[in-house]
């Protein structure tokens, strides 16, 4: 069973920047193992698990193992700390002049060339690598079982329609929810496959669209961050009370903070910019959004509150306290040779102060000495926070003791699955 009260997961996109999602998450594993003892650890902390983008992976791979928390975090971290981009898209020469190279030239001279046309490239990298690992690291034909014993109310993860423009929650549910539909915003039941984790990670322009099913129509769809509105509403329209919000970016930039004029910004600057935009900026307003209205609701008399669907949620958002741009600026040179001379077309180049494009760059580094210094930065965000996150869940030391020593072992041992 899941802990009471119902409490969602939200958990971001952001490309590689989602390693930060596993440092938390581990950090949480530790703190329970810690504070409570075997007899509660057999409770899922979240009942409703909402993901975008790369976090929507994340979220479908804790959903699946939804009876083994710890040991499912453990598996996703063992992925994440020994990444390289070969597990994510095609790194080596020929896959980025298939791809990438010819791209780019297409945009340079485009139609003029007809044999451009007859290739007709779909994006900047071919992630056909990430189809495999996504099939090895989420065994979705457990979920109907989570759901079913009730480890597990509801998954959502998200993703924009290129045919239709509108943005699209795919969810199930262990409980019939009615869908709901906002302003460009559309809910569908329905069999969470793995193309639909495809789809809400594919970043626009850098990885190829995904087809899906939605509405008994066939249509094209990419990340799920673009034109998400409201990334926070699906886990509370699908029932959390309480929501845990974990962010890939900071929040909110130090006051006064100067940054150096370096000149015109270059292509890779500016794609940069728009990635924040579609993956950061959406989150943070959302999050203001939602304090605006528990404010709101705390000024209202209970007879008025009776006249409302609005109800206060209580959340906890934990986001990087460090620049992620800065620390992606030190690993630029991890990046395959290849991708490296791709993305230098673009101007992304040089490492730590002089580096430009590093934004860019943070999307795309799935190596192993960016993926862990951000797994180690969510880690100890999240331990500094400590007496917070524990208030949070409600986990109580001293009731934890009366229920027998802490024990600090991992509750089920690794799941069995083939880690990539």
């Amino acid at each position: 069973m899941f802990e009471r009260p119902l409490t969602g997961l939200v958990l971001s996109g952001g490309g590689a920047r989602a390693a930060y999602q596993v440092g938390v998450l581990r950090a949480l594993a530790r703190l329970r193992r810690e504070v409570l003892s075997p007899r509660l650890r057999i409770h899922n902390p979240f009942g409703v698990i909402s993901g975008t983008s790369a976090g929507a992976i994340n979220a479908a791979a804790l959903a699946a193992y939804a009876d083994r928390f710890d040991a499912a975090v453990e598996v996703i971290a063992r992925v994440w700390q020994d990444f390289s981009a070969e597990q994510v898209y095609r790194a080596d020469s020929i896959g980025v002049l298939r791809s990438g190279a010819q791209w780019l030239t297409m945009l340079s001279v485009g139609w003029v060339i007809a044999r451009w046309r007859r290739a007709r490239p779909r994006s900047l990298l071919d992630n056909e690598p990430l189809a495999d690992l996504v099939q090895r690291l989420v065994p979705l034909e457990r979920l109907p079982t989570m759901l079913g014993r009730g480890h597990l109310h509801a998954l959502a993860v998200t993703a924009s329609s290129y045919t239709s423009g509108e943005h699209f929650t795919f969810f199930t549910a262990a409980d019939r929810i009615q869908p709901w539909e906002r302003s460009q915003r559309v809910a569908v039941p329905c069999r969470i496959l793995h193309e639909h984790l495809l789809a809400s990670s594919a970043i626009p322009f850098v990885f190829p669209a995904q087809q899906l099913t939605a509405g008994g129509c066939a249509a094209w769809f990419g990340d799920g961050s673009m034109r998400n509105t409201a990334p926070i509403a699906p886990a509370i329209h699908l029932g959390a009370h309480r929501l845990l919000i974990i962010g890939a970016g900071r929040m909110h930039e130090p006051a006064g903070r100067k940054v150096p004029d370096t000149g015109y910004p270059n292509l890779a600057q500016i794609a940069g910019h728009a990635m924040s935009s579609i993956f950061l900026d959406s989150l943070a307003v959302d999050i203001e959004r939602m304090r605006r209205i528990n404010r709101t609701l705390a000024l209202l008399p209970e007879s008025t509150l009776a006249d409302t669907q609005l109800r206060p949620i209580e959340t906890l958002v934990i986001a990087p306290s460090q620049r992620v741009d800065d620390i992606a600026a030190r690993h630029i040179g991890h990046l395959p040779r290849p991708v490296r001379a791709l993305l230098r077309g673009a101007g992304v180049g040089g490492e730590g102060a002089t580096a430009r494009g590093a934004a860019l760059a943070s999307y795309l580094l799935f190596e192993a000495p960016f993926t862990r210094e951000l797994i180690a930065l969510g880690e100890s965000d999240t331990l500094a926070r400590r007496h917070e996150v524990l208030q949070f869940f409600g986990w109580d030391t001293s009731a934890s003791l009366r229920g027998g020593r802490p024990d600090v072992d991992v509750d089920a041992g690794p799941p069995d699955i083939e880690l990539p």
